[in-house]
């Protein structure tokens, strides 16, 4: 446009503006409503939709005050074209943050559906925000008239340096998708290493697998030693297991009796004790004639593998209580150590002999 700037058109822009940041806030307040009643849902899809549109809508509402603003003022085409490209690349930038953030809690939230617990896999959120932040980036340089195809081809040319770079950090990355894609170890299971480590895997990155011990402390595998060791899940196939007490009672026991009274015992477990598991079938196996006892084996059905202890723990001041209340003998370990005394051989003292042959040839003088 050719025409002076008057008052008319300032205060036309002012009020376009004015408009835009006032229906931002309308917008904004109206969103945070419907977050709340979003979140009393079931449905996390409705977190999704609002949460896209908390972000997205108020800066659209910036945006197109803005552009009204900048329609209603005497600019020249060069100038309009700028506060265009400006605005677009603004609304676009805008969309990709928000895309990545919503794109990366959706795989964040079926990698918790999956493995049933709080922890989650982040190798694949943060691939996931990476890929869709390098999309949007390359898609803003292409509207804002910058070819992208020298670029492309620089990082062809260049990758090939950044992957003998970063060679290790690449392994660890293709070890870690591979562990979580042949779900060998998924966030929330009870592994332990050949090294002796053992614990809860509480997540799986770009670089390292962390475990949490039973003693709240973490230790950090890389993904690639994780995936060339010798290791022991406990919570695959299926997450329940069983776990053994070995017990023995002396020889006068009756070991039908003993039989009752310890899968009455397992029982009463299995049905009262947090973490065990209800339906599982006591058993009780006799197996070895020791030395001062009979010994046998209890099989007790935990839920999950650090439940282990505490059935382990009552289980055995149960069965003690019950044994001392039905007379049924639990004998130490006895040995018997006998002591042979042997003859001893007199050898004279060498003075003493000495002596006697002394008197010796006395007398006989």
């Amino acid at each position: 446009m050719n025409r002076t700037l008057t008052l008319h058109d300032v205060i036309a822009a002012g009020i376009a503006v004015a408009a835009g940041l006032a229906m931002a806030l309308v917008l904004r307040v109206i969103l945070r409503w419907l977050g709340e009643r979003a979140r009393r849902t079931r449905w996390s899809g409705d977190d999704l939709i609002v949460d896209v549109l908390r972000t997205l809508v108020p800066w659209s509402a910036v945006a197109a005050g803005v552009a009204a603003a900048a329609a209603a003022l005497p600019l020249t085409r060069q100038v309009g074209h700028i506060v265009s490209q400006t605005l677009t690349t603004l609304i676009m930038l805008t969309a990709t943050l928000t895309a990545a953030r919503v794109i990366s809690g959706l795989v964040r939230s079926v990698a918790q559906s999956r493995s049933g617990v709080a922890g989650s896999a982040t190798i694949f959120v943060n691939i996931t925000r990476i890929v869709v932040l390098a999309m949007g980036f390359l898609i803003v340089l292409e509207t804002l008239g910058v070819s992208i195809a020298p670029l492309l081809t620089a990082l062809g040319v260049g990758g090939l340096a950044i992957a003998l770079a970063l060679r290790d950090t690449l392994a660890n990355l293709f070890a870690g998708v591979h562990i979580l894609v042949s779900k060998t170890v998924q966030p929330g299971d009870y592994i332990r290493l050949s090294s002796g480590e053992e614990g809860y895997v509480r997540d799986i990155n770009w670089r390292n697998t962390v475990v949490e011990e039973l003693s709240n402390n973490l230790v950090i595998i890389p993904n690639a030693q994780l995936a060339g060791t010798n290791m022991t899940n406990f919570s695959r196939p299926e997450q329940q297991l069983t776990v053994t007490v070995q017990v023995g009672v002396g020889y006068d026991s009756d070991l039908e009796h003993v039989e009752r009274i310890t899968n009455e015992v397992v029982e009463s477990v299995m049905k009262d004790i947090t973490g065990a598991v209800p339906d599982h079938e006591a058993a009780v196996r006799f197996h070895t004639f020791g030395d001062s006892r009979i010994g046998f084996t209890v099989v007790l059905g935990v839920g999950e593998y650090s439940d282990k202890y505490r059935i382990k723990h009552e289980f055995i001041k149960r069965l003690h209580q019950r044994y001392r209340t039905e007379g049924i003998r639990i004998p130490a370990p006895a040995r018997t150590v006998s002591l042979e005394q042997s003859a001893e051989a007199v050898i004279p003292h060498p003075r003493s002999s000495l002596d006697a042959a002394s008197d010796r040839l006395g007398t006989t003088a």
